[in-house]
This record gives C-alpha cells, structure tokens and sequence, in this order.
C-alpha cells in the first residue's frame, strides 16, 4: 500500500531464527497489500467493489474486516466509515489491523521483545535491545524533520492519523468534504486496527473529536489542532 515498515526484534534468539520471524511478518504484510491494496486493480478489495467477487466466494479475511469495518461505524457513530468515497475501502483500519496481527503472531512465536512500524501505526511489545521500554516518536504536523511528542511503553498500540503526508484526505462523511480542524490524532490503545480506525474517526470529526475522545474507555490520545495547539489525555504514556 506505499508503505515502509520497519521491525525491530530485540530478542536473544539465533539469527536464522530471527530471519525466518522477520520474513513471516514481511509475507503476511505482502499477502494483505495483495487482497486490500486500493491501488491494486488485481486485489480483492477492488474486484469485491467491482462486483466481480461476490461475499460468499470471499476470503476469510475480507469477511472479518467487512465486519469489524460495521462494528467500528457503529462505534464512531459513522464518523468511521469504509464507504466514504462511494466505494469500499478499508485502508483506515486494515493497516493497524494487519500489523497488530503480526505482533500477535510475533509473540505467540517467542518475540515477545519487538517493535514493527507500518508507516507511523506502531505496535510494540516488551523492551528494546537495550532493556528500556520502547520510545515512539510522533510526528510534528508542520515539521517533518521534528517530532511533537514520545510516548513509551511496553504493550503499545500507536495509530496517527493526519493531512501532513496526503493532504486532506480524511472525509467528513456528514458533509463529504474534507474534515478541518485538527491537523493529526494520535491513539494509543490495546489493538492496533482500533486506534487506527479511532485515530481516522476522530480526524474526521474535527475538533468535536477531542470530546469524543475524551469519552474513551482504554484509550489515549493526542491530537494537533490546525492552528497548532497541542491537547493530551492526562495518563498518555508520554516521555518525560
């Protein structure tokens, strides 16, 4: 999906087995650009749009992205919506989703020691090579040789949504235009296909999105403001 990832694994196992974790991960991330790429006239998010692969012939996974795709409309009160465009497209949440699949298969293989970043969705487990907890950096919205802010942890989900990179490409699915009022929002929760999602309903809320964030169970945020003010939840795991 024109995405760089990265992986760090900060465990103590023999090198060809770390070679045949970071290959599995790598795979898994090139099956899943395969089947959801939108850019990809061959994959099967695209044909499913086109018709040309009816839902009971549909892979497993597309059902269960289908579904949780309706679960999180659900939960943003629509603001979440797959459908935005016209066609489906569920790249707001299938990134997160896909490399918080790879963590959990990561850790279920012995890695319980790992960073992977998708393009700025991070999830880690445990602590780095050096022993401490991991550091993920936020970008700055206005500058992206700067970050504004870190936050560190141990068992970290870390999803940014923003217009830095593309633009205005976040849709208000009330006015259909482009959302206005924050520049990015930064979730931090358990699962990564959650603050994605949340990350990209909020950003489509605008400013209205700080309060819904606010009323949040298990998560927390930061957003930047298009006038560039700061706001964090009170207990985001932030460096000091």
């Amino acid at each position: 999906m024109g995405t760089p990832i990265s992986l760090d694994l900060a465990d103590d196992l023999p090198r060809a087995v770390l070679d045949e974790l970071a290959d599995g991960v790598f795979a898994w991330l090139r099956e899943v650009d395969a089947r959801f790429s939108t850019y990809r006239a061959d994959s099967e998010v695209r044909r499913f749009g086109r018709g040309e692969a009816p839902l009971a012939g549909a892979s497993a996974d597309l059902r269960l992205v289908l579904e949780r795709c309706a679960d999180l409309w659900a939960d943003t009160d629509g603001f979440f919506d797959a459908y935005v465009t016209g066609a489906w497209d569920p790249s707001g949440f299938v990134k997160g989703w896909a490399t918080q699949v790879a963590s959990d298969r990561l850790l279920a293989a012995g890695a319980a020691n790992h960073c992977l970043n998708a393009g700025g969705d991070v999830r880690v487990r445990g602590r780095s090579a050096a022993g401490r907890p991991w550091r993920i950096g936020v970008q700055d919205p206005f500058d992206r040789a700067a970050t504004c802010l870190v936050v560190t942890g141990t068992d970290l989900a870390v999803a940014t949504s923003g217009d830095y990179e593309r633009g205005p490409h976040v849709l208000d699915p009330r006015r259909g235009a482009p959302a206005r009022g924050l520049r990015s929002v930064t979730v931090v929760g358990p699962d990564l296909g959650v603050a994605d999602a949340y990350a990209t309903a909020a950003m489509a809320m605008g400013r209205a999105g700080v309060g819904w964030l606010d009323r949040l169970a298990g998560h927390e945020y930061a957003v930047v403001t298009d006038d560039g003010s700061c706001r964090c939840s009170p207990r985001l795991p932030s460096a000091d």
